[in-house]
C-alpha cells in the first residue's frame, strides 16, 4: 500500500511540475542549461509551450468582438535562433471599427553563474509601424537575448471581424514541445475549419451548456516536428500546420438560419460588381484613338495582340502595389502613365476587347499570399489578362517590363487563377497558371587545354522563354562591367573578355550571350596525367535536396531544359586513357531525365549532357526518387576525363 502511495506522490509531483513547465514566468536552471533540444540536436531553438484561446464577447449595442489570447516561451539554442527574439502581429485598421493588438509579459531569462536574472523588455524594444492605409503591424523585440536564453511574451488581439478567426500556427520552423488551442464557440454561429499541412493534431469537442456558448473546442499537439524549408517550395507556409476558420452561417433564435459561407462563383461576382473592378473594364474613350492607331496596319491577331501588350506594357509604370480593385482608376493612371496592378491590367483588358478579342480578368494569389483555402473576397490579391480561344488561354501581365506573351512573372504563378468572364457571364472558371513548354538553355563551349592545365576558349549561351525572363530580371539592370563581375566571382579564377549580348531588350527574341574567355589551373594535375571534369565550371557539385523525407511537393518554377555542349582540345603530347560512359536515365513518367555522352575523334573530347524537367510539381511520395535521380547526375557530373602524356 506504502508503495502504491509513494508511485501516486511522484506522479502528482511529475504533472505538477510539468504544468509549471507550461506557465509564463518559470522558469528553471535546468532549462537554462540545455544546450540543445532533445529530440531534435540541429534545432536553433524551440518552442517550450505555445497556448491560445479564443473568446467572444456582444455588447449592449448587439455589436460582437473576438478577442485571441496568445502565449509563448521559445528556449534559445544557437546564435541562428536569435531571430526569434523578434515577433510581430498585423492588425487590420481600414474599417470603421479598427482591431487592437497588446503585448504583454515579455522577458527574457538568462542563468549569470547560479542566478536566474529575468529582463524586462522596456518600451524601446516595441514597435508600431504602418503597412498600408488598411494595416499596422506591432512588433516587439526582447531584450539580453542569447545563446541559452529562454523568452516568453503574451499578446491580445480584439477584432470586430468575425467572418475570419486568426490562423493559429501549430509548425514553426523550429520545433514545438507542446502546443494548445482553444476555441469557446458562440451558439449563433458555425464555422467552417481546415487544418493545413501534413502533422496530425488531436482535436477535442466539448459541449457546453449555458445561454452564449455552444462548444469548446481543444486542438493540441505534442513534439510537433518543424518544419524545414528547402529548395523548390513556392510558399512553406501552405505546407505548414495552421488552423483556419471561416464563418459558414448565423442562426439567432427565432430566425433562419443565414448561410454567410460565400461559393467562388458569389466571390467572383461580388468582386466583377465593385466599381473599381468592372466598371473600369467598360470604360474605352481614354485609349481608342491610340489603340485604332497602333493596330490599323496589322496583319494578323498574333501581331494585334503584341502591339497592345507592348503597348501598355512600355507606357505603364507599376507603382508596386498589388491588388484585385483600381488604386486611381483606369483613366487616370493611363494619363499619368502609372498604377496598381488592377489599373495595368484591367486597361490591357478593355484594350484586347476594344480591338475583338475574347479578352477577361483572371484573379489570382501571388506565392507569397499563399492558396486560398476558402472561397472568399480576400482569397486575391492580384489580376491578370486571358485571351480566350476554343478553351486554349493566352496569359499576360503587363505590370513586368521583362515579361512577354505567355510569359508570367514568377510570382503569379501559384497553381491556379479564377478567370471571370465578360459581364459576368458564365460566371467564372478555374485555370491553370502554370507553363506547359519547356524554357531552354543550351550552353556551347570549345575550348583549349594548354599542358599547364590552362583552358582558353569562347562560350554562347542561349536562353528562352521563362529562362530569358530570368535573366533580364536578374541581371537587366547591371552594367555589363558589374555583370561580368558578378561572373567572374561566380565562376572562380575565370577571366572574360569579347563579351557580347543579343536581343537584350528585345523581349520576344532568344536572348544570346557571347565571350571568350581564360581559366588558369583549370585542369587538375597529377604525375602524368590530367583530371577533368566533363563540364568545367558548369558541373552541379551540391544536391539541392538534401532531407531524409519530405512531406510537401517539389515545386519548380517552370519545364526547363538544361543543355550544354562543350568540345575540348587535348594538349600535344596527350592521349585519352579515359572517358566517363554514356548514361541516360529518369524517373518513371519520363519527364524527368537526365543524359550524359562523350566521345572522342580528331584530337577533340565532345561532350553533351542535358538535364530536363518537363513538369513543375513532383509530389512528396517522389521526393526520394527525385533526390537519388540527382545523386546520380551530380556523381556522373564528377566522374573524371583522364588525359596522359605520351
Amino acid at each position: 500500500m506504502k508503495k502504491i502511495i509513494l508511485v501516486f506522490l511522484l506522479f502528482l509531483t511529475y504533472q505538477y511540475n510539468y504544468a509549471q513547465k507550461l506557465k509564463l514566468g518559470n522558469v528553471t536552471k535546468e532549462e537554462l542549461l540545455e544546450k540543445t533540444h532533445p529530440i531534435d540536436s540541429s534545432a536553433s531553438a524551440a518552442v517550450l509551450f505555445k497556448r491560445g484561446e479564443t473568446t467572444f464577447a456582444v455588447d449592449r449595442m448587439g455589436e460582437w468582438s473576438v478577442t485571441t489570447l496568445i502565449e509563448m516561451k521559445i528556449k534559445i539554442y544557437k546564435k541562428e535562433g536569435l531571430e526569434f527574439a523578434n515577433h510581430e502581429v498585423g492588425y487590420f485598421v481600414g474599417g470603421t471599427t479598427n482591431e487592437s493588438v497588446f503585448f504583454y509579459d515579455t522577458n527574457t531569462f538568462n542563468l549569470e553563474g547560479d542566478k536566474i536574472v529575468k529582463t524586462k523588455l522596456g518600451s524601446e524594444g516595441k514597435f508600431d509601424e504602418e503597412v498600408n492605409e488598411n494595416w499596422r503591424i506591432k512588433k516587439i523585440t526582447l531584450p539580453a537575448v542569447k545563446e541559452g536564453s529562454i523568452i516568453e511574451f503574451s499578446y491580445k488581439i480584439t477584432s470586430p471581424y468575425l467572418t475570419n478567426i486568426n490562423d493559429f500556427n501549430f509548425q514553426y520552423s523550429i520545433p514545438v514541445d507542446n502546443v494548445e488551442y482553444t476555441v469557446f464557440m458562440p451558439i449563433p454561429f458555425s464555422y467552417s475549419t481546415v487544418i493545413t499541412g501534413y502533422e496530425e493534431v488531436k482535436i477535442e469537442e466539448i459541449p457546453i451548456i449555458d445561454n452564449f456558448y455552444s462548444s469548446k473546442y481543444i486542438y493540441s499537439r505534442q513534439n510537433m516536428p518543424a518544419i524545414r524549408q528547402e529548395k523548390y517550395v513556392n510558399n512553406i507556409k501552405d505546407y505548414t500546420s495552421i488552423l483556419k476558420y471561416e464563418l459558414a452561417s448565423i442562426s439567432y433564435p427565432r430566425e433562419e438560419v443565414r448561410n454567410v459561407a460565400l461559393n467562388w462563383e458569389g466571390v467572383t461576382k461580388s468582386i466583377f460588381d465593385n466599381d473599381k473592378f468592372g466598371r473600369e473594364l467598360k470604360l474605352k474613350s481614354y485609349f481608342e484613338e491610340d489603340i485604332d492607331d497602333l493596330i490599323k496596319d496589322c496583319k494578323s491577331d498574333k501581331e494585334k495582340i503584341n502591339k497592345i501588350f507592348t503597348h501598355v506594357q512600355k507606357k505603364m509604370n507599376w507603382n508596386e502595389k498589388h491588388s484585385i480593385y483600381t488604386d486611381k482608376g483606369v483613366k487616370k493612371a493611363y494619363k499619368e502613365n502609372v498604377g496598381n496592378v488592377a489599373d495595368i491590367n484591367l486597361m490591357l483588358i478593355a484594350m484586347l476587347r476594344y480591338a475583338g478579342f475574347e479578352a477577361n480578368p483572371v484573379l489570382l494569389s501571388t506565392q507569397s499570399n499563399g492558396i486560398a483555402i476558402f472561397p472568399n473576397r480576400t482569397a486575391f490579391n492580384y489580376v491578370i489578362a486571358a485571351i480566350e480561344d476554343n478553351n486554349n488561354f493566352t496569359l499576360l501581365d503587363a505590370t513586368n517590363k521583362n515579361s512577354t506573351i505567355d510569359v508570367l512573372p514568377l510570382k503569379t504563378i501559384n497553381w491556379y487563377g479564377r478567370l471571370i468572364r465578360k459581364e459576368g457571364a458564365g460566371l467564372s472558371v478555374q485555370i491553370d497558371l502554370t507553363k506547359k513548354a519547356v524554357s531552354n538553355e543550351v550552353t556551347t563551349l570549345m575550348a583549349d587545354i594548354n599542358d599547364q592545365g590552362n583552358l582558353t576558349g569562347k562560350i554562347r549561351k542561349s536562353y528562352n522563354d521563362y529562362n530569358a525572363f530570368v535573366f533580364r530580371e536578374r541581371n537587366g539592370k547591371l552594367s555589363e562591367d558589374s555583370y561580368l563581375e558578378s561572373l567572374e566571382k561566380k565562376i572562380k579564377g575565370i577571366e572574360i573578355s569579347d563579351y557580347s549580348i543579343k536581343n537584350k531588350n528585345t523581349l520576344e527574341k532568344e536572348l544570346v550571350e557571347t565571350y571568350a574567355f581564360k581559366q588558369n589551373n583549370a585542369i587538375d594535375l597529377i604525375g602524368s596525367k590530367m583530371y577533368i571534369s566533363p563540364l568545367l565550371f558548369f558541373q552541379i557539385e551540391e544536391n539541392p535536396f538534401k532531407l531524409d523525407k519530405r512531406k510537401y511537393p517539389v515545386n519548380f518554377p517552370y519545364p526547363f531544359k538544361d543543355s550544354y555542349n562543350i568540345v575540348l582540345k587535348v594538349p600535344e603530347g596527350y592521349e585519352v586513357e579515359f572517358l566517363p560512359k554514356p548514361v541516360s536515365f529518369g524517373m518513371e513518367d519520363g519527364l524527368v531525365k537526365f543524359s550524359f555522352d562523350a566521345s572522342y575523334a580528331n584530337g577533340n573530347i565532345q561532350i553533351n549532357s542535358n538535364l530536363e524537367i518537363a513538369k513543375t510539381t513532383i509530389p512528396s511520395n517522389d521526393y526520394a526518387t527525385l533526390k537519388l535521380f540527382y545523386n546520380q547526375m551530380i556523381n556522373k557530373q564528377a566522374e573524371k576525363i583522364i588525359l596522359k602524356r605520351i
